[in-house]
């Protein structure tokens, strides 16, 4: 199995919502993120709205995300168009290097990259200088 890097999602983190402590001691917090994207196959921004979710477990520990975003900018022909992720994963830490995979789904308008509809995807998240960086690969 071959992964090829598709583009790098450069999340810049805003605000917060937080709901802590529920009766079996978990909380949930949402994380609304603006940012960029940057790569071979696509360039562009991340839409307003984009939030991501994550579950923490009664240690403290993070247990799933799940991010919704929306990307606007131009494929590799210079089409301009929009493309929408869902990012599912989980936290493991034990994993060196990587704060989390995940498993992203991927709807796009560019006819260019209409494969990304329905390839295997993965997505690893790594710490940046502005917040967190998300490596987007395909199964090629």
């Amino acid at each position: 199995m071959a992964w090829e890097k598709v583009f790098t999602v450069h999340v810049a983190i805003g605000d917060t919502t937080d709901l802590y402590n529920n009766h079996d001691g978990d909380s949930v917090v949402m994380i609304s993120f603006g940012g960029h994207v940057t790569g071979k196959y696509f360039e562009g921004d991340i839409l307003p709205g984009g939030v991501d979710t994550q579950i923490i477990g009664p240690n403290g520990g993070r247990h799933s995300l799940s991010a919704r975003y929306m990307l606007q900018g131009k494929d590799f022909t210079g089409e301009a168009c929009k493309m929408f992720i869902e990012n599912n994963g989980m936290f493991d830490e034990k994993q060196e290097n990587v704060l989390f995979r995940t498993s992203p789904k991927i709807i796009t308008n560019s006819q260019a990259l209409s494969y990304l509809n329905n390839d295997e995807l993965m997505g690893e998240g790594l710490p940046s200088n502005t917040g967190i960086d998300i490596h987007i690969y395909r199964n090629v």
